[in-house]
C-alpha cells in the first residue's frame, strides 16, 4: 500500500469560509481570556482549578457516548504522557495567571506565545536540524523579549516578574504540548484531554491545600468571570481550534493563535483601559514576527496549541 508523502512544513492549506469563520471566534475567544482573568479578584491557583476542572467535566459525557470505542485497548502506559501534558498545564497555569496582574496583559501574552519558540529549542536538543528561518526567528523573538524586559525595568521590579513569569508559563506550555503530541498518537483527543485536564486540575488543588489558598468562597461576580473564561477560552477558543486543526493544519491554527496578541491589547484596553509602555510594543511586534517565523517554518508537530 502506497502512502502519499506528508505536506512540506512550509505548505499552507487553504482554509475555507467555514475555518475562516471558526478561527475567528477561537481568536476572539482567547483574545478575551487574559483581560478578563485580570479581572478576577480569585487566586490564580483557583482560576486554574475551576477552568480544568469544568473542562475535564464537559468533556466526559462525550468521551463517555460519542468516542467510548476510543477506550478500547488502551493501556495504563498509554495515560503517562497525558498525566505528564496535565502537570506541565498546572505549572503553565500556575506561572502565567499570577503574570496577568504583575505586568500589562498585552505583554504577558506577547511573552506566553513564545511557545513554539521553546518547541523548536527542544526538537533542536533531541537532534532535529532548523531550518535558518527558524533561526531567524528566534533571533527576532528573543529581541523582542529583551526589549519587553528592558523597558519592564523601567516600570517597576514587580512588572519584570511578571515578565518572568510569562515566560516561565511559555516553557511549562511547550512540555505540555510535546508530552500532548506523544500522548494523542494511541488516544483521542477527549480521552487526552480528560486525562489531561483532570490531572492538572488535582495538582493545583493539592498545591492550593498545601499553600493555603481557598479554591470557594468567591464573590458573584468572580464565580461568573471564571465560568465566562472557562466558555471563552476552554470551549470557545481552545476546542474551536481543535476542531479546524485537521483541515487547515497546525501552521495556519500556529499563526491564527498569534492573532491574540494584538487581540488581547484591544479588549484589555477596553475592558481594563490599560495600555502597555509604548517603548514596549516594538518589543511585542518583535515577538509575534519572531514566533510568526518559527511557526511557518517548523515541522507541525512543534506547533503549539492554545493554552491560554
Amino acid at each position: 500500500m502506497t502512502t502519499s508523502a506528508p505536506a512540506p512544513a512550509w505548505a499552507l492549506h487553504r482554509p475555507g469560509g467555514r475555518d475562516v469563520a471558526l478561527m475567528a471566534v477561537a481568536v476572539v475567544g482567547i483574545s478575551l481570556s487574559g483581560p478578563m482573568t485580570a479581572l478576577v479578584a480569585a487566586p490564580a491557583l483557583a482560576i486554574a482549578f475551576w477552568r480544568n476542572a469544568a473542562g475535564a467535566a464537559a468533556l466526559l459525557p462525550v468521551l463517555l457516548t460519542t468516542q467510548r470505542r476510543s477506550l478500547a485497548g488502551v493501556r495504563l502506559r498509554d495515560l503517562r504522557s497525558s498525566v505528564v501534558a496535565g502537570l506541565f498545564l498546572a505549572a503553565h497555569f500556575a506561572a502565567w495567571l499570577p503574570s496577568l496582574s504583575m505586568t500589562s496583559v498585552a505583554a504577558s501574552i506577547a511573552l506566553v506565545t513564545t511557545t513554539p519558540v521553546w518547541t523548536a529549542l527542544a526538537a533542536r536538543l533531541t537532534g532535529v536540524r532548523l531550518p535558518a528561518q527558524v533561526w531567524w526567528g528566534l533571533a527576532l523573538a528573543v529581541a523582542g523579549v529583551v526589549l519587553i524586559a528592558g523597558v519592564d525595568v523601567t516600570v517597576s521590579l514587580r512588572a519584570l516578574a511578571g515578565d518572568g513569569l510569562a515566560l516561565l508559563g511559555a516553557i511549562a506550555a511547550a512540555g505540555y504540548v510535546l508530552a500532548g503530541a506523544r500522548a494523542r498518537v494511541r488516544l483521542s483527543t477527549s480521552a487526552y484531554s480528560v486525562v489531561c485536564y483532570s490531572t492538572c486540575a488535582v495538582v493545583v488543588a493539592l498545591a492550593a491545600l498545601v499553600a493555603g489558598i481557598p479554591l470557594a468562597g468567591f464573590s458573584a461576580r468572580d464565580w461568573w468571570l471564571i465560568a465566562g473564561i472557562t466558555v471563552v477560552a476552554q470551549l470557545l477558543g481552545h476546542t474551536v481550534f481543535n476542531l479546524v486543526l485537521s483541515s487547515v493544519g497546525p501552521t495556519v491554527v500556529g499563526l491564527a493563535i498569534l492573532l491574540e496578541v494584538p487581540g488581547a491589547l484591544i479588549v484589555a484596553l477596553v475592558l481594563l483601559q490599560q495600555l502597555p509602555p509604548l517603548l514596549a510594543l516594538p518589543g511585542m511586534v518583535l515577538v509575534v514576527v519572531g514566533v510568526a517565523l518559527v511557526v511557518r517554518a517548523s515541522r507541525p508537530r512543534t506547533v503549539t496549541e492554545p493554552v491560554t
